[in-house]
Formats: C-alpha cells, structure tokens, sequence
C-alpha cells in the first residue's frame, strides 16, 4: 500500500530530526526525553529522592529521565496502555488508564507513599477525525489531572501535554484551581507545527 503525502512528510522529518539523532546518541528510548529535560532544567520539577508518576509512559523516554532525576532512593511509578521494555528504579503498570483496575494498581504499588510529582505525555490513538481526536485527548488529561489531585502530596506539581484546541481553556482553569501556579510550555524539542503544548502545576493545594 502506498504511503500517503502526510506520512511521507511525517517519515521525513522524523529521520532528519535533531532530536530523534541525538536521542539515539544519548540513549533515550524516544525525543520526547527532551522535552522534559528541558522543562525540568527550566522549571526545577524533578529531584532526587522524589516519588513521579507517569502516565503513558511507553516507550520510556520520560521514565529514563524521571528516573535518572529522582536517583536510587526516589520512586517512578509508569503505566501505559502499550507495552514498555524494564528500566531500572521504574514500576511498570501496563493497562488502560481509562479503566478503574488499572488506577487501582497505581495505587496498590504506591503503597500510600505520597507523590511529589505526576507527569503525563498521553495522548489518544488519533483517528484523523480532528474533533474527536480532541475530545479522546482532552478526556485523558482530564483522568491525570484527576489522579494528580488525589495522590499528590502538598506543594506538589503536574505537568501534562495537551493539546490546543476545543475544551483548552477550561482545562487550564482547571489546573489552576488547585494550583498555586500555572505556567504554559512550549519545548524547542516540541515540532513547531503541533499543537501540543505542557501545563506546569507547582503548588498543589491539596
């Protein structure tokens, strides 16, 4: 079957990309490595010994960086409706977030250990069909930013990919009404013509 413009363009750009280059230079299991690395530089999200939750996990790029932040006395808990190879000092829960069993197993392997952190890159099978691709994405969020708000201890933080577009507003007053502080971030690692974008929560009010 031929490939479509789109998927040229896509396959394209992904060989070419820095960031994809430089990811198997350094290691990390995807680019998106990146993009939390340079938040975390910027923002001073993750440290060691912290306990981070990350959801949508697969393949691990955030997981390998999370990891590495939080060192051999933190925790990362990661779960993903894929599959995701081990990687040391990280829990893997694999299962539909959507579903209660699989929230439930985050919870069973957090033991009752308050979270400090709770990072999220999930994102929808996309159909294409730009309204309901928005809707499915919007609705994940909305299931992190609800886990975040009962496993995250005071003064803790939550930084999710979202993407522009119908529902967008609501969720960034969302955040803000159990955030002290809520800023937008857009990485140099994020392909300029998506339109995806990082809400940072720091100071969780509990």
């Amino acid at each position: 079957m031929a490939r479509s413009k789109s998927s040229n363009r896509w396959l394209e750009e992904h060989v070419n990309d820095p960031f994809v280059k430089q990811a198997q230079v350094d290691g990390y299991r995807s680019r998106a490595s990146y993009k939390l690395l340079e938040i975390n530089k910027k923002d001073r999200l993750i440290h060691p010994n912290m306990v981070v939750v990350d959801l949508g996990s697969a393949p691990g790029g955030w997981s390998q960086v999370a990891a590495k932040l939080v060192g051999h006395k933190g925790r990362v808990i990661a779960s993903d409706i894929l599959p995701m190879d081990a990687i040391a000092g990280v829990d893997f829960i694999q299962g539909d977030f959507t579903e209660n069993d699989v929230f439930e197993s985050i919870m069973a392997t957090l033991g009752g250990d308050p979270v400090d952190v709770v990072i999220s890159d999930m994102a929808p099978n996309i159909s294409g069909v730009t309204v309901a691709d928005q809707a499915a994405s919007m609705y994940l969020v909305e299931l992190a930013l609800d886990m975040a708000s009962q496993v995250l201890k005071p003064k803790g933080s939550f930084l999710a990919k979202v993407f522009q577009g119908e529902g967008y507003d609501e969720y960034l007053k969302s955040v803000r009404a159990v955030f002290d502080k809520v800023v937008v971030r857009k990485p140099d690692s994020s392909r300029s013509r998506s339109r995806e974008v990082y809400i940072l929560g720091k100071g969780f009010k509990g």
